[in-house]
């Protein structure tokens, strides 16, 4: 990492204002460990974790978010990318300073899809997403692994406007009382890192993980190797783990007697730091990580909603930072002060000499706690009162793909923030008003949702609901789209075949692909369906011991929930044997 200049950090200092008169030892070690790790004095490392508090409370009032929201790394300010002169008034009128740029959020997500909907599968290329401070998308590249497949996506990156991060090196998922930064063990396998206590809303108890750890379902979970102290299952019932798209993320569920829960951060010497909320990671942001491994880091954010592709496929939503990790740290804390930021994912497995823009990764925790309903554990002075449940659910008016809701506020000891809308277990929207429109629904359907509230600690509410709403018909009846174009299927390469659709509305779920080609081992094939939002839907899946050759004609269904029919709908194909010979010949897809 390249140390900053003394006249930046007293520039720094001055912007946040004086340091604390006193501090805990729980800041102290913070504090310690910051200047460490960011090369700045103690005082620097003190103001900025002032600095970063006061940020918080203008984010807290911000209604205009813009291109981007983030920290400006020589004065600590609260800045917001704005396109036009209204929205600039409204973010000054905040407490922010607006910055003015020509890309809009929509145009920066659109380039960061193209740049997707070609980049999985290019060899050395491990991650995309948006830069906020330069107001551009950013393709991360590993220059060891490059090929002529590489040169030529970077050419086509090039001229859709996004711009090349070149590195020596690729991110890997870091596997190896309850308290953050422990270590505990998936079963009989090498030990990964403890994240964060969080409760449910009848009070079972649980810690959040990597998802990576937590990918076999209801594995015993221990606190030593080879099966001692056991604590608690991990992914019960299969549905507690992420390693995909979606993000890495996993529960583990606290079952076994004699454990409690801890909001103190393990610092592997130091003060404990006691964690007293979440908040969502911001570019320039100072923070630590708790993990077996390399123990107590720190650094700096320097990008915020990234994916990255590890060996298993593309992650999306994460942050990369500037501290370091090593094999073990998975699933550990991540922390902003003394906020819950983030789930340890991976890095670059390397303390010497660490530093780089992209040198470990994490996880949001706020969208691990959204996602099953689960409340953080906080202690030591923190708001642990939850909200209560929204009221008088109900369903104010639906077409064929939304519906609109409406229910009365929520009451909080502090403050209600936001409000969370459920499909079934699936967060579908998030408001801080007392209504809502699901979009992209499909025609025809019965949803289940409910609603919870949220406060600014990361307490939720009971739900309410659940209620039962329905889509209308819709008026399209069958729509096909077809790609007759001949695509050669070669050992260990792989293909993309696109189908545009102008159809209305939602897509039908599932949606029917119909495939026909010729490969002479349908086993060394991985078939998958990215569709226009950029989800993959697996068709087929590689492996077997003896070949068979592809049956000709195939036809597959995938289940596709919320996708809107128009847009860009690719098929994607790699052969991962060798000595096969094969073709696509055709493929269509029913929406």
């Amino acid at each position: 990492m390249r140390a900053r200049p003394a006249a930046v950090l007293a520039a720094s200092t001055l912007a946040f204002g004086a340091a604390p008169a006193t501090a805990s030892p729980a800041d102290d070690t913070m504090i310690a460990s910051i200047s460490r790790d960011l090369g700045i004095s103690h005082r620097a490392a003190r103001a900025a974790l002032a600095g970063q508090a006061d940020a918080q409370r203008v984010i807290d009032r911000l209604a205009e978010r813009g291109a981007g929201v983030w920290l400006d790394e020589r004065t600590g300010a609260v800045v917001v990318a704005v396109t036009d002169d209204a929205a600039a008034a409204r973010v000054r009128a905040a407490g922010a300073e607006p910055r003015r740029v020509t890309r809009s959020r929509a145009d920066l997500d659109r380039l960061a899809r193209a740049v997707g909907d070609h980049a999985i599968g290019v060899p050395g290329v491990f991650g995309w997403g948006v830069d906020v401070v330069n107001n551009d998308v950013v393709v991360r590249v590993d220059t060891t692994r490059v090929t002529s497949a590489t040169r030529a996506f970077l050419a086509r990156a090039a001229d859709l406007g996004a711009r090349v991060h070149e590195t020596s090196a690729s991110p890997v998922p870091q596997g190896g009382d309850i308290r953050p930064g422990n270590p505990w063990f998936p079963g009989f396998e090498a030990n990964c890192s403890i994240g964060f206590p969080a409760v449910d809303a009848s009070g079972g108890r649980h810690f959040l993980t990597a998802g990576h750890c937590t990918d076999d379902r209801d594995q015993p979970a221990y606190a030593g190797s080879g099966g001692q102290n056991r604590i608690g299952t991990s992914n019960t019932g299969g549905t507690r783990s992420v390693f995909a798209r979606e993000g890495d993320m996993g529960v583990v569920a606290v079952t076994e007697p004699g454990w409690a829960l801890s909001a103190e951060v393990n610092t592997w010497g130091g003060a404990g730091v006691t964690v007293t909320g979440s908040t969502e990671p911001l570019v320039n942001q100072v923070v630590c990580h708790s993990g077996v491994a390399s123990r107590w880091q720190c650094g700096r954010v320097t990008a915020v909603e990234q994916t990255v592709v590890y060996a298993s496929g593309p992650i999306d939503g994460m942050a990369f930072t500037t501290a370091c990790s090593l094999g073990g740290d998975s699933g550990g804390a991540w922390l902003a002060g003394d906020k819950a930021v983030g789930l340890h994912s991976g890095g670059k497995s390397s303390c010497s000499p660490g530093g780089a823009p992209d040198q470990s990764l994490f996880q949001p925790v706020n969208e691990a706690l959204r996602k099953w309903g689960l409340t953080l554990h906080t202690a030591g002075g923190g708001d642990t009162q939850a909200p209560t449940a929204p009221g008088n659910l109900r369903a104010t008016g639906a077409t064929s793909t939304s519906a609109s809701l409406a229910w009365t506020a929520s009451t909080d000891n502090v403050g209600v923030t936001a409000y969370d809308v459920y499909t079934g277990s699936t967060l579908a929207a998030s408001t801080s008003g007392t209504t809502a429109t699901l979009t992209g629904l499909t025609p025809g359907t019965s949803y289940q949702v409910s609603v919870r509230a949220r406060d600014a600690a990361g307490n939720t509410s009971p739900a309410a609901g659940p209620i039962t709403v329905r889509t209308s018909d819709g008026s399209g009846g069958t729509r096909t789209f077809t790609n007759d174009t001949d695509y050669p299927i070669q050992d260990y390469q792989y293909l993309y075949s696109p189908i545009r659709s102008t159809a209305s509305g939602a897509a039908v779920s599932p949606v029917r692909v119909e495939v026909t080609g010729r490969h002479t081992c349908v086993e060394d094939l991985d078939i998958y369906l990215l569709s226009p939002s950029n989800r993959w839907y697996r068709l087929h899946a590689y492996g077997g011991s003896v070949c068979h050759p592809f049956p000709g004609t195939a036809t597959y269904s995938a289940p596709v929930t919320g996708e809107q029919a128009a847009g860009t709908w690719n098929l994607y194909i790699r052969d991962s044997g060798p000595g096969d010979t094969g073709v696509l010949d055709r493929w269509s897809i029913t929406l």
